[in-house]
This record gives structure tokens, C-alpha cells and sequence, in this order.
């Protein structure tokens, strides 16, 4: 108990059961940090709707965004009733991949998620584009451009 609890009265609340994979502050732990108290929480299930400009897929392309739509849905999703989801690193969503079988949710193994990393050189004959990872049993990161469409599975800290 801190001194300022002992002294206005006020008590701890109990410090939550942490883990890989918990249920824990709107989706599931996939990431905690040395400390044992905070870390990387992801959304259970991907981001739904889907970028309108590929809306001619006729129904495949639910879940499916560009990146600006994919950095804008996680800035306005209020999953589990928080409001400070984001779209994950490449280094976060690496963790993510990890943890992909305790975290669940994921539509199928072979979709490519996107980051919120950003490549300058993408080598080849992308010239600029974001850090994706493929969530295929290779797990393999590259980047594409902006405009490709990619997967979305918000994140945020506890």
C-alpha cells in the first residue's frame, strides 16, 4: 500500500492475474515487459469492415484495408470499450505472431497483417511502402505499398 493510500484512506485495488494470453483491459495479453505490469494487449478478433475501394471483390474483401483506412480504424475503434487502440509496429506485431495461437481470433493462417512501420527503401520495385507480416507458419515480414490491401489486428498497452 502506498503512503498516500495509508494516509487518505483509499485501498489498493488487487493487481490482475498477468499473462500471455489473459483475458485482460478489452482483448488478450500477448506482450508483458520485464516489470511483470505492463505490456501489449490485442483486440480479440480482426478489425471489421473494409476499405471502400475494394469493395468490387464481391464479399471477400471484408477485413480487408489500405493502410491510411487501417491506421484510421484502430485510431476509431473503441473495442471492448477502450479508445486507444492502435495498429501495431512491426516489432509489436512480431510479438503478435508469436502469440498468435494463445491470442486466437485470426481468420486464417496464410493473411498478411499490417503494421504501423513505415519503409523507405522497400527494395525492389517498391520504392516506399509499410512493414506487413504473413501469419503463415513461415511468418515471413516485407513491405508493400500503402495501396495494397492487408489485414488488421489493433493493439494497446496496459
Amino acid at each position: 500500500m502506498t503512503l498516500f493510500n495509508k494516509l487518505f484512506g483509499e485501498k489498493e485495488s488487487p493487481s490482475p492475474d498477468i499473462k500471455i494470453g489473459g483475458h485482460y483491459g478489452g482483448g488478450i495479453i500477448f506482450f508483458i515487459d520485464r516489470s511483470g505490469a505492463h505490456g501489449w494487449i490485442a483486440a480479440k478478433t480482426d478489425m471489421a469492415g473494409s476499405s471502400t475501394g475494394i469493395a468490387a471483390m464481391k464479399g471477400l474483401s471484408e477485413g480487408l484495408f489500405n493502410w491510411q483506412d487501417a491506421v484510421d480504424v484502430c485510431k476509431k475503434s473503441e473495442t471492448g470499450g477502450f479508445r486507444d487502440w492502435i495498429l501495431p509496429s512491426k516489432e509489436q506485431l512480431n510479438q503478435l505472431y508469436l502469440h498468435k495461437r494463445v491470442v486466437g481470433g485470426f481468420v486464417h493462417d496464410s493473411a498478411t497483417y499490417w503494421s504501423s512501420s513505415e519503409s523507405l527503401d522497400g527494395g525492389g520495385w517498391i520504392k516506399a511502402g509499410v512493414w506487413i507480416k504473413d501469419f503463415s507458419s513461415f511468418g515471413c515480414q516485407n513491405t508493400e505499398p500503402k495501396d495494397a490491401y492487408n489485414r488488421v489486428r489493433a493493439i494497446r498497452a496496459f
